[in-house]
């Protein structure tokens, strides 16, 4: 008898907590949030319900892996697309009294999709309604809208000035929220740096619905945005950025060599050479399988971006990379803005315009993982990689050059500490074309392979990865419960030393843990190291 009487004390217990926490209807919290900033005719078009025409057409049209595009996947309680910052100020009161998760999409090009997929019912914030660049030449700098993407960051400084850019990635069609957020290095890095490097003020809004700015969010916060993933601590709305100094005239090559050709050797001299090169000088390598059948081979494509002149490379190379045996003719002279099109696969003749495009240039399903080099690959660990490149189909590897700049900046200037000491990064990328379960087991068991070969010739303790990059192999948060120490496991492969820091900072500015994904800054526990 007793048993039946504890039973019904716990199923009361249990239906009490249920009912305290319950999810409210999309009804509810629109209402909420009408009840926060003026009356619900002023949200119509910015507040889309499963019921909404456009509910479906807005979910997907953003996510830039259709890998998470199924029946399957828990869909958002509402789709908000807000136009002024009140909106999204809402939403946070509101998602802090009904205890839902909020996730906030700029460009969508999350790998693991955490920018948009929760298992619990959550507030999916698309930011793309907020994306102006306002560029201002006489201090060069510019404000740009999280909800902007690097395609319209470039046209915009493009169309004022042909002497500035900005060390950002390459694709166009990458939000800069989340981007900037997670660093963010491209053909520019050894010149100037990171795109966090280069980030001069912020507007937040805090989980108390508060826009702050560098002042008032203070330096600990601040430099948590710039590399830490602003998602772990409000909803970033703008950033203040530095321009560069780029040249009038740049150059680039794309020279390819297959394994017949000599690409091992190749391959191996550019490990100890590119990141010793002139600042100016940017070769990344990109590693492909090719051709079919007996016919199939791995290519190397040195692929890279000079800031001057012909005349100023061609000595650089032939004192450096004589191997390479690079020519004039196969070199193009343009500008900088060009050169972004010429490194996406667009013609150098191509309008401006095309960066505008949102969408994505190669949308399959894909996985992806990186690592970081200190020591050169030897010839053997080469060999073992083309290997395993020539079992599978579209399978890429890049390989950034360090050095420059990046050995010069602390690593613990901004939470992005692969610094000095570091010869390269990789980037490891599968796609296929048909989904299910059985593909995607496929090619991400491949790849996860790949990754347990490269362990003996990649960073250790901690064998270190990029956030950008999103890989949750290397372990999540539980989804309620966030523990510094289990965090542990993959902070300090993105972070290292500054993992501890963040937790602090994130204790501060968010103690009840409003703003978390599988990805997230735990708290600093009582105790923990």
């Amino acid at each position: 008898m007793s048993l039946i009487v504890l039973f019904l004390i716990l199923l009361s217990i249990s239906l009490s907590w249920a009912t305290s926490f319950s999810y409210p209807t999309p009804q509810t919290f629109i209402q909420c949030m009408s009840t926060q900033f003026g009356p619900y005719t002023k949200f119509v078009g910015t507040i889309y319900t499963s019921n909404s025409s456009l509910y479906l057409h807005l979910l997907q049209s953003s996510q830039q892996n259709p890998r998470w595009l199924n029946f399957s996947t828990p869909k958002p309680l509402l789709i908000i697309t807000p136009f002024q910052e009140s909106k999204i100020q809402a939403t946070i009161l509101c998602s802090k009294k009904y205890n839902l998760q909020i996730r906030v999409r700029s460009g969508g090009h999350d790998y693991e999709g955490l920018s948009y997929l929760c298992k619990t019912p959550f507030i999916l914030v698309d930011l793309f309604n907020l994306r102006s660049v306002e560029i201002n030449l006489e201090d060069e700098t510019a404000w740009v809208q999280t909800g902007a993407t690097l395609g319209e960051l470039y046209y915009s400084i493009a169309k004022r000035s042909g002497i500035h850019g900005f060390p950002a990635g390459l694709c166009p069609s990458v939000g800069v929220g989340g981007h900037f957020s997670g660093g963010s290095f491209c053909t520019l890095l050894r010149k100037y740096g990171l795109a966090a490097d280069n980030v001069l003020d912020a507007y937040l809004i805090d989980a108390n619905g508060k826009i702050m700015d560098r002042e008032t969010m203070g330096e600990d916060l601040f430099w948590a945005i710039r590399g830490g993933g602003g998602a772990s601590f409000g909803v970033i709305l703008s950033w203040k950025i530095k321009l560069v100094r780029v040249p009038p005239t740049v150059t680039t090559f794309n020279i390819k060599k297959t394994l017949e050709q000599g690409a091992t050797k190749l391959v191996s001299k550019w490990q100890y050479i590119s990141d010793k090169l002139h600042e100016d000088l940017f070769i990344r390598v990109i590693i492909q399988n090719v051709g079919n059948g007996t016919q199939k081979t791995v290519q190397a494509s040195f692929n890279s971006l000079f800031l001057g002149g012909v005349d100023r490379l061609m000595p650089l190379m032939n004192e450096s990379f004589p191997e390479l045996g690079l020519q004039a003719e196969n070199c193009t002279e343009m500008n900088w803005i060009q050169s972004i099109l010429f490194l996406n696969g667009f013609q150098t003749s191509d309008p401006l315009e095309v960066l505008l495009d949102r969408k994505t240039i190669y949308k399959d399903f894909l996985k992806a993982k990186s690592d970081f080099v200190k020591e050169p690959i030897s010839d053997i660990g080469l060999e073992g990689i083309w290997k395993r490149f020539l079992k599978e189909e579209r399978v890429f590897m890049i390989m950034d050059p360090y050095g420059g700049q990046m050995k010069e900046i602390s690593e613990s200037d901004i939470p992005f500490p692969h610094r000095k000491g570091n010869l390269y990064n990789i980037q490891y990328l599968i796609w296929w074309e048909v989904n299910g379960i059985k593909a995607s087991n496929k090619h991400v068991h491949w790849i996860r392979m790949l990754s347990k070969y490269m362990r003996p010739y990649v960073s250790k303790f901690p064998r270190a990865a990029y956030l950008n990059y999103r890989d949750l192999d290397l372990g999540t948060n539980k989804e309620s419960n966030v523990s510094y120490l289990e965090a542990r496991v993959w902070g300090l492969k993105y972070f290292k030393g500054n993992f501890k820091r963040f937790a602090q900072v994130k204790s501060k500015v968010d103690p009840k843990n409003l703003f978390r994904n599988k990805k997230s800054i735990p708290f600093l526990e009582s105790g923990a190291d």
